[in-house]
């Protein structure tokens, strides 16, 4: 009787709520009729990956198959090099996400505010330039011939290398050219985190005789802590969306080797030959991957940090 009463307590209690301050929930409504339409009723395509869904039929008529095309997928010839791929080039890029934070740093340590704020705008800029032109400076710089990086080589007596076609150089040019093009834009969250320090913690530890870089590390890192632990969840839980975009335009016959990935081969089968069944089953691998990777990391997270998504 009591379990009756409080739920209907905490119903009236939020219907009082909800009828106060209305006028925000008109505003969020928008938004969640957007996430409805454009992201949660297009996961009932998700059957498709158990079904056999050609196009012509309808997804509800299509057959069931079960987990036929799982098994494909696993049993294939290139699922292992692919996986493996997929994997070295998204730890790869994990390991620099540190990158961002001691940028931030730097940047809030600098006196001179023209200075910072030149240098903000000049590594933020290169985030704005579209994947097609970045792939497209990628093969000016690292061109075997008259490409600056070679000619800097012979310059000093080296012999030209083919970057471009190297299935060893490949996950340093796509990580790397990726941290150029984003380093400062990731950067923005921890300057504005670094912004709310209390200054007066600064001032009590210089009369104490601190250095730059003890403040940095008991005070600054402390500050923006749970900012790094909720982007590092973040980031793990997006760590096999490798983007087909870039590492298409990048990808040869020759840096197959490396650059042939879960997104590049879903592209070709689920695109390119109309096996719409067996991209949406590897997809939803992926997904599934990506979903226990997030609630065990944010569960380690909320045991060591006390911080978590939820």
């Amino acid at each position: 009787m009591k379990k009756k009463e409080n739920l209907q307590s905490k119903k009236d209690s939020f219907l009082r709520y909800l009828k106060r301050y209305y006028w925000l929930y008109l505003f969020v409504l928008p938004t969640l009729i957007w996430y409805i339409v454009f992201h949660y009723v297009p996961m009932g395509g998700i059957v498709i990956a158990f079904k056999r869904y050609n196009g012509v039929r309808t997804i509800w008529e299509s057959p069931w198959v079960g987990l036929k095309w799982f098994k494909s997928f696993f049993s294939s010839y290139y699922s292992k090099t692919i996986i493996k791929n997929t994997i070295v080039l998204s730890f790869y890029t994990l390991m620099t996400f540190p990158l961002a934070i001691a940028f931030a740093l730097v940047l809030n340590e600098l006196k001179s505010k023209k200075l910072k704020q030149v240098i903000q705008t000049i590594t933020y800029a290169p985030h704005f330039i579209s994947t097609v032109v970045l792939v497209s400076m990628l093969n000016l710089f690292f061109a075997t011939q008259n490409g600056l990086i070679n000619n800097v080589i012979e310059a000093f007596g080296g012999m030209p290398f083919d970057f471009l076609s190297s299935s060893a150089a490949f996950p340093h040019m796509y990580v790397w050219s990726g941290v150029w093009q984003n380093l400062g834009w990731d950067c923005i969250i921890y300057v504005a985190a670094l912004a709310g320090v209390d200054p007066s913690l600064h001032e009590s530890a210089m009369i104490d005789g601190a250095t730059r870089m003890q403040r940095i590390r008991h005070i600054n890192i402390p500050t923006i802590l749970p900012t790094i632990v909720i982007m590092l969840i973040m980031k793990v839980g997006h760590i096999m969306n490798v983007g087909a975009d870039k590492v298409l335009l990048m990808q040869n016959s020759l840096n197959a080797d490396t650059s042939r990935i879960i997104s590049t081969y879903v592209y070709e089968r689920g695109l390119l030959n109309a096996d719409y069944s067996f991209a949406t089953a590897v997809g939803l691998f992926v997904n599934v991957i990506n979903l226990l990777m997030l609630l065990t990391v944010n569960k380690i997270s909320a045991k060591v940090s006390e911080t978590s998504l939820f």
